[in-house]
């Protein structure tokens, strides 16, 4: 059933949340130090590992990925949470490091987005398809 996903998740997010706390505590934060994403990585390896076994039913593993759909709006809803006006109070640095992983990130999905463009449009001027038989027939086209 679906709700074993969300239970599966439930199990990863706690001990994400645990790990979080623990990983906090080991570098001297009060606080917790990237709970979600460990839990989000848990649930990965916990959804691959039992696929790979056959302990996933389909109902589940559908109640899993709809979850992994939500991470975004997870991560956002944390974010909220934290003191913004306390980080730029802080200083120009927050500031410049969002502005900086911002470029970054849409850099990479750009480079991303032209490489497979790239490789499509490589991939149909490889070979040609005769149209009757649907068979290969060798020749580039340009």
């Amino acid at each position: 059933m679906i709700i074993y996903g969300t239970a599966l998740l439930a199990v990863c997010h706690l001990l994400g949340i645990f790990l979080g706390d623990l990983l906090g505590a080991l570098i001297g934060v009060k606080t917790n130090v990237g709970g979600v994403g460990i839990a989000m990585i848990l649930l990965i390896c916990a959804r691959l590992y039992m696929h790979k076994r056959g302990l996933m039913p389909q109902t589940t593993e559908s109640g899993v990925t709809f979850w992994g759909a939500m991470y975004i709006p997870v991560v956002v809803a944390m974010a909220a949470q934290q003191n913004v006006v306390a980080a730029l109070r802080g200083g120009p640095v927050a500031v410049l490091a969002a502005m900086g992983a911002l470029a970054l990130c849409a850099s990479t999905i750009a480079l991303i987005n032209r490489m497979e463009k790239a490789t499509q449009g490589d991939a149909a001027q490889d070979a040609s398809i005769d149209v009757n038989t649907g068979a290969k027939t060798g020749v580039k086209t340009a």
